[in-house]
Protein backbone atom coordinates (compact mmCIF):
# COMPACT_ATOMS: atom_id res chain seq x y z
CA UNK A 1 0.00 0.00 0.00
CA UNK A 2 2.83 2.36 0.82
CA UNK A 3 4.47 1.65 -2.52
CA UNK A 4 1.19 2.17 -4.39
CA UNK A 5 0.55 5.41 -2.52
CA UNK A 6 4.04 6.68 -3.29
CA UNK A 7 3.64 5.77 -6.95
CA UNK A 8 0.36 7.70 -7.14
CA UNK A 9 1.94 10.69 -5.42
CA UNK A 10 4.83 10.73 -7.89
CA UNK A 11 2.39 10.41 -10.78
CA UNK A 12 0.38 13.40 -9.54
CA UNK A 13 3.55 15.47 -9.10
CA UNK A 14 4.65 14.50 -12.60
CA UNK A 15 1.27 15.44 -14.12
CA UNK A 16 1.25 18.76 -12.28
CA UNK A 17 4.71 19.48 -13.65
CA UNK A 18 3.47 18.82 -17.17
CA UNK A 19 0.42 21.01 -16.70
CA UNK A 20 2.58 23.82 -15.33
CA UNK A 21 4.30 24.18 -18.70
CA UNK A 22 1.48 25.94 -20.52
CA UNK A 23 1.97 27.84 -23.76
CA UNK A 24 1.63 31.20 -22.04
CA UNK A 25 4.15 30.30 -19.34
CA UNK A 26 6.68 29.16 -21.93
CA UNK A 27 6.15 32.27 -24.04
CA UNK A 28 6.40 34.55 -21.01
CA UNK A 29 9.64 32.88 -19.91
CA UNK A 30 11.00 33.25 -23.45
CA UNK A 31 10.17 36.97 -23.47
CA UNK A 32 11.76 37.43 -20.04
CA UNK A 33 14.87 35.49 -21.09
CA UNK A 34 15.58 37.76 -24.05
CA UNK A 35 15.15 40.94 -22.02
CA UNK A 36 11.48 41.41 -21.15
CA UNK A 37 8.47 42.96 -22.83
CA UNK A 38 9.24 46.49 -21.62
CA UNK A 39 12.48 46.45 -23.62
CA UNK A 40 11.09 44.45 -26.53
CA UNK A 41 8.38 46.99 -27.33
CA UNK A 42 11.01 49.74 -27.56
CA UNK A 43 12.40 48.30 -30.80
CA UNK A 44 11.49 50.49 -33.76
CA UNK A 45 14.20 49.45 -36.21
CA UNK A 46 16.89 46.78 -36.57
CA UNK A 47 20.11 47.15 -38.58
CA UNK A 48 22.39 44.13 -38.99
CA UNK A 49 25.73 43.79 -40.77
CA UNK A 50 26.71 40.18 -41.31
CA UNK A 51 29.06 37.76 -43.00
CA UNK A 52 27.29 34.92 -44.82
CA UNK A 53 28.58 31.71 -46.33
CA UNK A 54 26.69 30.06 -49.18
CA UNK A 55 27.98 26.90 -50.84
CA UNK A 56 31.55 27.66 -49.83
CA UNK A 57 31.39 31.28 -50.92
CA UNK A 58 31.60 34.07 -48.33
CA UNK A 59 30.25 37.59 -48.63
CA UNK A 60 28.70 40.49 -46.71
CA UNK A 61 25.01 40.87 -46.05
CA UNK A 62 22.94 43.68 -44.56
CA UNK A 63 19.45 43.50 -43.06
CA UNK A 64 17.33 46.59 -42.32
CA UNK A 65 13.90 46.44 -40.69
CA UNK A 66 11.43 49.16 -39.77
CA UNK A 67 8.82 47.60 -37.52
CA UNK A 68 5.60 46.99 -39.43
CA UNK A 69 6.84 48.92 -42.47
CA UNK A 70 9.66 47.20 -44.30
CA UNK A 71 12.32 44.49 -44.34
CA UNK A 72 15.31 44.45 -46.69
CA UNK A 73 18.10 41.92 -47.11
CA UNK A 74 21.07 42.59 -49.40
CA UNK A 75 23.43 39.63 -49.76
CA UNK A 76 26.58 39.72 -51.91
CA UNK A 77 28.01 36.33 -52.80
CA UNK A 78 29.68 34.48 -55.66
CA UNK A 79 29.90 37.62 -57.78
CA UNK A 80 26.19 38.45 -57.54
CA UNK A 81 23.84 40.45 -55.33
CA UNK A 82 20.61 39.05 -53.96
CA UNK A 83 18.02 41.53 -52.67
CA UNK A 84 14.83 40.59 -50.82
CA UNK A 85 12.31 43.21 -49.73
CA UNK A 86 9.01 42.86 -47.89
CA UNK A 87 6.75 45.77 -46.97
CA UNK A 88 3.30 46.06 -45.45
CA UNK A 89 1.89 46.24 -48.99
CA UNK A 90 3.93 43.70 -50.94
CA UNK A 91 7.46 42.68 -51.79
CA UNK A 92 10.09 42.34 -54.48
CA UNK A 93 13.37 40.62 -55.12
CA UNK A 94 16.49 40.54 -57.22
CA UNK A 95 18.06 37.10 -57.50
CA UNK A 96 20.34 36.55 -60.51
CA UNK A 97 20.94 32.97 -59.36
CA UNK A 98 17.22 32.21 -59.81
CA UNK A 99 16.79 34.00 -63.12
CA UNK A 100 15.58 37.31 -61.63
CA UNK A 101 18.39 39.70 -62.58
CA UNK A 102 16.07 42.72 -62.37
CA UNK A 103 13.62 43.71 -59.61
CA UNK A 104 10.66 41.33 -59.67
CA UNK A 105 7.52 41.46 -57.51
CA UNK A 106 7.17 38.67 -54.96
CA UNK A 107 4.38 36.17 -55.69
CA UNK A 108 1.42 36.49 -53.34
CA UNK A 109 2.19 33.22 -51.56
CA UNK A 110 5.83 34.18 -50.96
CA UNK A 111 4.73 37.59 -49.64
CA UNK A 112 2.28 35.97 -47.23
CA UNK A 113 4.98 33.64 -45.93
CA UNK A 114 7.47 36.47 -45.40
CA UNK A 115 5.20 39.11 -43.83
CA UNK A 116 6.28 37.98 -40.39
CA UNK A 117 9.72 39.51 -40.98
CA UNK A 118 8.13 42.95 -40.51
CA UNK A 119 7.45 42.20 -36.84
CA UNK A 120 10.60 42.98 -34.87
CA UNK A 121 9.13 41.46 -31.70
CA UNK A 122 8.62 38.07 -33.35
CA UNK A 123 5.61 35.74 -33.62
CA UNK A 124 5.42 34.73 -29.94
CA UNK A 125 5.29 38.05 -28.08
CA UNK A 126 1.68 39.22 -27.67
CA UNK A 127 0.73 36.46 -30.09
CA UNK A 128 -3.03 36.42 -29.44
CA UNK A 129 -3.38 40.15 -30.10
CA UNK A 130 -1.55 39.64 -33.41
CA UNK A 131 -4.03 36.96 -34.43
CA UNK A 132 -1.50 34.15 -34.01
CA UNK A 133 -2.32 30.77 -32.53
CA UNK A 134 0.35 28.92 -30.51
CA UNK A 135 0.08 25.25 -29.55
CA UNK A 136 2.41 23.19 -27.37
CA UNK A 137 3.32 19.93 -29.11
CA UNK A 138 5.46 18.41 -26.40
CA UNK A 139 9.24 18.38 -26.45
CA UNK A 140 11.92 17.77 -29.02
CA UNK A 141 15.33 17.06 -27.57
CA UNK A 142 15.93 19.62 -24.84
CA UNK A 143 13.35 22.07 -26.14
CA UNK A 144 9.64 22.83 -26.00
CA UNK A 145 8.05 22.37 -29.41
CA UNK A 146 5.53 25.06 -30.35
CA UNK A 147 3.35 25.20 -33.44
CA UNK A 148 2.56 28.76 -34.52
CA UNK A 149 -0.21 29.61 -36.99
CA UNK A 150 -0.40 33.24 -38.07
CA UNK A 151 -3.51 35.22 -38.95
CA UNK A 152 -2.60 34.53 -42.61
CA UNK A 153 -2.62 30.78 -41.89
CA UNK A 154 1.17 30.46 -42.22
CA UNK A 155 2.41 27.63 -40.01
CA UNK A 156 5.82 27.29 -38.39
CA UNK A 157 7.43 25.18 -35.70
CA UNK A 158 9.51 26.86 -32.99
CA UNK A 159 11.81 25.22 -30.46
CA UNK A 160 12.36 26.94 -27.10
CA UNK A 161 15.28 25.62 -25.03
CA UNK A 162 14.01 24.24 -21.70
CA UNK A 163 17.00 25.65 -19.79
CA UNK A 164 17.69 29.07 -21.30
CA UNK A 165 14.24 29.68 -22.84
CA UNK A 166 15.94 31.06 -25.95
CA UNK A 167 14.47 30.29 -29.38
CA UNK A 168 16.88 27.77 -30.90
CA UNK A 169 15.09 26.78 -34.10
CA UNK A 170 12.28 27.86 -36.41
CA UNK A 171 10.99 25.80 -39.33
CA UNK A 172 8.35 26.54 -41.94
CA UNK A 173 7.28 25.50 -45.42
CA UNK A 174 8.02 28.04 -48.12
CA UNK A 175 8.02 28.52 -51.87
CA UNK A 176 11.62 28.86 -53.07
CA UNK A 177 12.77 28.92 -56.67
CA UNK A 178 9.50 27.49 -57.91
CA UNK A 179 9.27 24.62 -55.45
CA UNK A 180 7.90 23.95 -51.98
CA UNK A 181 10.50 23.14 -49.34
CA UNK A 182 11.05 23.21 -45.60
CA UNK A 183 13.14 26.18 -44.50
CA UNK A 184 14.74 25.74 -41.08
CA UNK A 185 16.74 28.30 -39.11
CA UNK A 186 18.98 27.23 -36.23
CA UNK A 187 20.02 30.02 -33.82
CA UNK A 188 23.09 30.13 -31.56
CA UNK A 189 25.77 32.39 -30.03
CA UNK A 190 23.29 34.46 -28.01
CA UNK A 191 24.53 37.85 -26.77
CA UNK A 192 23.06 40.81 -24.92
CA UNK A 193 23.21 44.03 -26.94
CA UNK A 194 21.29 47.30 -27.35
CA UNK A 195 18.49 47.94 -24.82
CA UNK A 196 19.76 44.92 -22.87
CA UNK A 197 18.05 42.53 -25.31
CA UNK A 198 19.47 39.14 -26.24
CA UNK A 199 19.85 38.18 -29.91
CA UNK A 200 21.42 35.19 -31.69
CA UNK A 201 24.65 36.29 -33.37
CA UNK A 202 24.93 33.12 -35.43
CA UNK A 203 22.30 31.28 -37.43
CA UNK A 204 22.17 28.64 -40.12
CA UNK A 205 19.33 28.41 -42.61
CA UNK A 206 18.68 25.14 -44.42
CA UNK A 207 16.62 25.22 -47.61
CA UNK A 208 15.09 21.79 -47.91
CA UNK A 209 18.46 20.21 -47.25
CA UNK A 210 19.54 21.34 -50.72
CA UNK A 211 21.79 24.16 -49.54
CA UNK A 212 22.56 26.06 -46.35
CA UNK A 213 23.36 29.68 -45.54
CA UNK A 214 25.47 30.25 -42.43
CA UNK A 215 25.46 33.80 -41.08
CA UNK A 216 27.57 35.53 -38.43
CA UNK A 217 26.30 38.86 -37.13
CA UNK A 218 29.15 41.38 -36.95
CA UNK A 219 27.09 44.40 -35.93
CA UNK A 220 23.54 44.77 -34.62
CA UNK A 221 21.98 48.17 -33.93
CA UNK A 222 18.52 48.91 -32.60
CA UNK A 223 16.55 52.07 -33.34
CA UNK A 224 19.01 53.39 -35.91
CA UNK A 225 17.41 55.83 -38.35
CA UNK A 226 16.47 53.96 -41.54
CA UNK A 227 15.15 55.72 -44.63
CA UNK A 228 11.86 54.03 -45.68
CA UNK A 229 12.66 54.76 -49.34
CA UNK A 230 15.11 51.81 -49.36
CA UNK A 231 12.12 49.48 -49.53
CA UNK A 232 10.75 50.95 -52.78
CA UNK A 233 11.14 48.73 -55.85
CA UNK A 234 13.29 50.48 -58.48
CA UNK A 235 11.46 51.44 -61.63
CA UNK A 236 12.60 49.63 -64.75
Amino acid sequence: MVKIGLALLLAVISLNGIRAQTVDEIVNKYVDAIGGKDKLVQIKTIHMENTSQVMGNEGPSVIDIINGTGYKLVNETNGGTVIMVVTDKGGWQVNPFAGAATPTPLPDEAFKQMKGRLDVTGPLYNYAAKGNKVELQGKEGGAFKLKVTTADNVESTILIDTASYYMTKMSTTAQMMGQTMEVSSIFSNFKKGDLGLVFPYSYEISYGGQFNITTTVNKLELNKTIDPSIFAMPKS
